[in-house]
């Protein structure tokens, strides 16, 4: 009888612990599922007279402007990040090894900071424009940065390193193999990318598209250095300008719609990815040698976007800070950098804490819904910032009116003024939904490497549960945490609009500092913290470069 109890025993003890298992992954995944609620459930009861107010006045305007400026921005990144990472994986030319990796260097350069670089300088009161009134005596033909132009030229020189990342993989794992064996079949090395190499590169240049998108989907500094009206600036104004909750959140909901879209695309495309071992490829492959006008016009082509993209915008920054160092360096910018770094700090260890967890549980608890509520987890990072803090803060908003009825009817007119909503805590929680994603990938890749077999070892050993995370786990972990928490404390240095809507009165950051500099017009006076941000974003940049080397 004893045998069979025990017998008995395991399936159900198994459960519980399942279900508390779940239940932690659950109150992990939490915070990162309630603003997508939240905002859903706008689709579902919306308010008649707002609706029609947005319907008639916002969403034509806002709707047209965001499918043209993702249109555009999709095309040119496509367009550019292709054609760069076919010319420094398949071909040789002056200069090739440097701009390789030195292509990569603009994922540095916050869009909203190259945003009002190019309007700084390229504006009518501008230096090259005011050069050019002093030279030929007028500026009236140059074409205006302050267009839709403008705004798709900045977010694509921003944005094609997504697509020159994923595409330049392609045609170092599979392309110049697959152009090599076109050429012994008698086509040119131009039929030989139209017919075989690009065809074959499909799937991950609509991956990188569709990432472009989606952050072209989620920008707020870039269109609001522009006074472009999009999804995001509306959002910001119906709850900064018109303190209307329900029309942020209506907006919002449209917005995720598109949001949705972009995923399922992107998701889509990455479900086509096939990878084969790019070190013996790249090593057998020839590279098509440029010579004479070509090579020429090869070298000039990749330094002309890496200088438009990175080195004359960081030039920019230096003047700039420079000039203005002497008045604006003061104890403020310590401040400044002391919030930003705090923030970032916090937000890198709770999110690669958590995402450990939550990697973890789905190893070991692999189940269909828990693969799903991960998944839908992991969303975030594709859901504009705008979006998360609306979502994270009504709900906060709600909590705090119902806690302040309670205490004003127990304690009446000594009860204490509660503001849930302004604390680190609200932008810490809209941090978390943003970016789990962000330390998630790397924390699952690396566990993806651990096979089952040392798992089992460790087991046989007395290694389980939380022992088995804390002594195996961890340790061969140690590098993709490390990268987790540097992706995401970097990310947060730049994070704009939720920082500028769920941060407590007072507590400002650099990012928060460029926003208030840009909208003021006061180019120069933004640049110090721009370049502070720039120089952090350098580390990502450099890893993916560390990274394509060892590709190449």
């Amino acid at each position: 009888m004893s045998a069979v109890a025990v017998e008995l025993e395991g399936p159900r003890s198994r459960g519980v612990r399942n279900s508390r298992s779940f239940l932690l992954l659950l109150l992990l995944c939490l915070p990162a599922l309630v603003p997508l609620f939240v905002v859903l459930t706008a689709v579902f009861t919306p308010e008649v007279e707002i609706w029609s107010h947005l319907a008639r006045y916002v969403l034509p305007v806002v709707t047209t402007n965001t499918l043209v400026l993702v249109v555009g921005v999709s095309v040119g990144a496509a367009l550019l990040g292709t054609s760069l990472a076919w010319l420094t994986s398949t071909c040789e030319f002056p200069g090739r090894r440097i701009f390789e990796w030195a292509l990569l260097l603009p994922l540095a350069m916050p869009g909203y900071v190259l945003a009002f670089i190019a309007v700084g300088f390229l504006d009518f009161t501008g230096p090259l424009q005011t050069w050019l009134r002093g030279a030929f005596g007028s500026s009236s033909w140059f074409p205006s940065i302050r267009s839709t132009g403008g705004v798709i030229l900045v977010l694509t020189f921003s944005l094609y390193p997504y697509v020159y990342l994923l595409a330049r993989g392609a045609f170092l794992t599979q392309g110049r193999r697959a152009q090599e064996a076109a050429r012994t079949l008698g086509m040119t090395p131009m039929r030989a990318l139209w017919r075989v190499v690009l065809p074959m590169a499909r799937p991950w240049i609509v991956a990188g598209t569709a990432l472009v998108a989606m952050e072209t989907l989620a920008d707020f500094g870039t269109v609001a250095v522009f006074n472009y009206d999009t999804f995001t600036t509306a959002i910001y104004r119906a709850w900064f300008g018109m303190f209307s909750v329900n029309a942020a959140l209506e907006l919002a909901a449209v917005l995720l719609v598109f949001v949705f879209i972009a995923f399922a695309l992107e998701r889509r495309s990455r479900a086509n990815l096939r990878f084969a071992t790019a070190r013996d490829l790249s090593r057998q492959a020839v590279r098509i040698e440029l010579r004479g006008v070509r090579a020429v016009v090869a070298s000039l082509c990749a330094a002309l976007v890496l200088g438009l993209g990175f080195v004359l915008p960081v030039l920019q920054l230096v003047v700039w800070a420079f000039a203005r160092a002497a008045s604006d360096l003061d104890a403020r910018y310590f401040e400044f950098i002391l919030h930003s770094v705090l923030l970032a700090g916090s937000a890198a260890i709770i999110i690669t804490g958590a995402s450990l967890l939550v990697a973890y549980l789905e190893r070991q608890y692999g189940s269909t819904p828990v693969r799903a509520l991960v998944r839908i987890s992991t969303m975030g990072y594709a859901v504009p910032g705008t979006v998360l803090a609306v979502g994270i803060l009504v709900p906060i908003i709600g909590l705090n009116n119902v806690l302040q009825h309670g205490l004003s009817t127990w304690l009446g007119d000594a009860a204490p003024s509660l503001l849930l909503q302004g604390t680190l805590a609200t932008v810490l929680l809209a941090y978390f939904a943003r970016f789990l994603a962000v330390g998630f990938n790397p924390i699952e890749s690396g566990l993806s490497r651990i096979t089952a077999t040392i798992d089992e070892a460790a087991i046989t050993l007395g290694a389980a549960g939380t022992a088995l995370l804390r002594r195996v786990h961890v340790p061969l972990l140690r590098t993709s945490l490390m990268t987790a928490a540097i992706l995401v404390f970097v990310d947060v240095m730049k994070e704009m609009p939720i920082t500028l809507i769920a941060r407590p009165f007072g507590w400002d950051t650099l990012a928060v500092r460029v926003f208030e500099m840009t909208s003021e017009g006061e180019w120069e006076r933004a640049a110090l913290p721009a370049l502070a941000i720039v120089l952090v974003g350098l580390i990502p940049a450099a890893m993916l470069t560390r990274r394509g080397e060892h590709v190449a």
